[in-house]
């Protein structure tokens, strides 16, 4: 049986375990070696007051993540999605669809009025959300720089 969950502070423990498993090796390869900055970063994600989590179950066992948060915009409320995955073992199912697919459902009869999110155009994750409806904010640009 399949279901999400609105996860909290509560779940950091077995959100923290699923994050590293997943975002630690290929094709993402992220140190999160240190304990203290995955808990620290995992608190900022759940542990705000607009922050918005969901999980998807699998018979029981957390397979999925969707860590984000909440915002007022001119149009309406928007849920920003900061982090989203799927175990590793089990990607490939259609799972990632089915789970996006549950939280559209759920924010949608909250009066949510868009999803918004970001990642690589290099990484499997880019046609993952091409394939499920995103489309890539036309005239936008991310500015990094490091000090």
């Amino acid at each position: 049986m399949k279901y999400i969950e609105e996860l909290g502070i509560e779940n950091k423990e077995e959100i923290k375990s699923l994050f590293y498993s997943v975002f630690s090796i290929e094709p993402w390869n992220d140190d999160w070696s240190d304990e203290r900055q995955l808990d620290l970063y995992i608190t900022d994600l759940i542990g705000q007051n607009n922050s918005v989590s969901f999980g998807l179950y699998v018979d029981d066992e957390l397979i999925g993540l969707s860590l984000g948060r909440f915002k007022h915009w001119y149009s309406g409320l928007e849920y920003f999605i900061d982090e989203l995955c799927i175990k590793t073992d089990r990607q490939g199912e259609g799972l990632g669809s089915f789970f996006l697919r549950e939280i559209e459902k759920d924010l949608k009869t909250k009066g949510y009025k868009a999803i918004l999110l970001q990642t690589e155009k290099e990484m499997p994750a880019f046609d993952f959300y091409i394939a499920n409806g995103y489309l890539p904010m036309k005239g936008t640009v991310n500015f990094v720089k490091d000090i």
